[in-house]
Formats: C-alpha cells, structure tokens, sequence
C-alpha cells in the first residue's frame, strides 16, 4: 500500500503534529473525502464473506489494502467489531494498525460521551500512544454536557490526535435534542458549535485547521441557518455524513455549509463498499467519490 506519511503516527504527541495539520495535509493531497469502513452482515454477504472474524478480517484488510494512501481519512464504525466480541476487537486492531502503517488518517467511529474517570478510561483506550485501539481521532457524543468531553481532548491535544463532536444529525430523532432551546434562547446544537470554537481557539489564531471537529449531517438543509450555527467560525474539520450515496451534493452542500465549505470532510461508506470486494474496483470507487467530494465543496 503507498502512502505519504501524512496520517502516519509520528511517535509521542510532542513530536507528532497536530491533527488538524494532518487531516489539513491529507485533504489537500487525497481531496476531502473519508471512506467509511461498515462492515455489516448484509455487506459481508455480498462480498462473499462470512459474518464471523475471519470475514470481517478479510473486509477490513482489502479495503485498507484498496484505498490506503490513497484518501484523506478512513473511518471504522466499532459497532460492527464489537458486535463480534473478543474477536471483532482483535480486528479492529489490526485495522487500525493498516492504517497506521499506510499512512492514513483514522477515524474511529465510537461516539463515546461519559463523565469524569469514565470519560478518561475512553480517553485512555483511544487517545493515548500505545493504546491499542489508538486512533488519529474518534467521534464524540456531548449530550452530557460539552465540559464532560474534557478529559478526551485533553488527551486528544496531548498526544498529537482529534475528535470530532456530534452537532446536527440528521436522523428524525435528533432534532428533538439538538434543535432544542435553552431559557437563553440557544440550541443545544449551538452549545456544542461553540464549545468547539472555544477549543479551537488558538488554532483558529494562528490562521490553521483546529483538532476539534463537528459531525454535521450533509442532508440537514437549512437547519444550520435556522438554529444559528457558525461552523466557519468553530475553526475545525467538519466531518460531514450523507455525501454521495445518501443525496447531498453541490447545492446541498452550499445551504449547509455555506463559507464552510473548505472546512468539510465528506463522508461516504456504501458508495465505495458497493464495489466490493475487487480490490482494484474499490480504489475505483473511492478515486470517483474523492473527485465527486472536491467537485460538490469547490474544493
């Protein structure tokens, strides 16, 4: 697998660059997609594959072996490693140790949100060198309030890694949260925006992409508008469901993220597995998605 080094980990978090430096670099290399690694049971069916370790085992290393080095980002959903035990563990170590010796960026998808000395045993698990299920970054859920997400970006900022914050979904449920107004007149969803904007402070100074993140749905029209969120404003990569496959392109895009634009890591997972499991029909796939992503954000 070829890579540039760009995701590549670079040893403790002192001499490892900022992610958001890397995730910068790895855009403006590969363009601004992140390819999704799903690997449910309907899927490794169509692969020929079985739904046990050895079936997902296979999945996960072609995929790798297809678009490693070749894309900005790829993210495991650890729902479906989990789902088979000891064994689906073991697996999604040895993804994420691919990835690591390819040289690409990871994101691993766990949404994890707890407090106190729960939140930093999960900091513990993804975020620190050695750990091994160390990612470049994990998804966060923030729904016990932002200041609970402490002790993971402490870790994140300390050793070199990011997280991304769960903002604007757009699944049906989520607006029922998300959408929901304080006594101050602020959705929660704005609250998020701006813990992020503030974490993202010094970056944002220095003129550079921030390590804190927003997961912001592709499909959401015009609710960032509605609710008052400044994404430009939060300095950070805006990881960005429900490119391609799922219906959003280049006018989508533009009433979501507006200004943002630039800021946006496009999402997709079925639109590249689909051509599965040739591993050349893979690379194919996610070369096609990439250009699609760069051309529906301008990029």
């Amino acid at each position: 697998m070829s890579g540039t080094g760009t995701g590549r980990d670079e040893g403790p978090g002192p001499g490892r660059p900022p992610f958001g430096a890397r995730l910068a670099a790895a855009m403006a290399e590969h363009g601004p997609l992140c390819v999704g690694i799903d690997p449910h049971r309907q899927l490794l069916e169509a692969w020929g594959l079985g739904d046990d370790a050895a079936g997902l085992r296979d999945f996960c290393l072609r995929v790798v072996e297809a678009v490693g080095g070749r894309v900005a980002a790829v993210k495991p959903q650890s729902a479906f490693f989990e789902r088979h035990g000891a064994a689906g563990i073991a697996v999604l170590e040895q993804t994420l140790a691919a990835l690591r010796q390819c040289g690409t960026l990871s994101v691993l998808d766990v949404k994890r949100g707890d407090i106190g000395s729960t939140m930093a045993g999960y900091a513990q698990a993804y975020l620190v060198d050695g750990a091994p299920l160390a990612a470049d970054a994990i998804t966060l859920s923030p729904y016990l309030g932002y200041g609970s997400l402490a002790p993971a970006l402490g870790a994140a900022a300390a050793s070199g890694r990011g997280a991304f914050v769960l903002a604007l979904t757009s699944n049906p449920e989520g607006a029922g949260v998300q959408h929901a107004r304080g006594a101050d007149g602020r959705s929660v969803a704005a609250g998020v925006v701006e813990g992020v904007s503030v974490s993202n402070a010094a970056a944002r100074a220095a003129g550079v992409l921030g390590d804190v993140g927003l997961v912001i749905g592709a499909t959401t029209g015009g609710a960032v508008a509605g609710l008052g969120l400044d994404l430009l404003g939060s300095g950070g990569p805006l990881l960005a469901p429900g490119v391609g496959a799922q219906g959003a392109g280049a006018a989508e895009l533009e009433t979501v993220f507006g200004p943002a634009r630039s800021q946006v890591l496009a999402s997709t997972s079925r639109g590249v597995l689909r051509a599965g499991p040739d591993v050349d029909g893979l690379r194919a796939a996610a070369r096609r998605a990439a250009a699609a992503a760069a051309a529906a954000l301008g990029a």
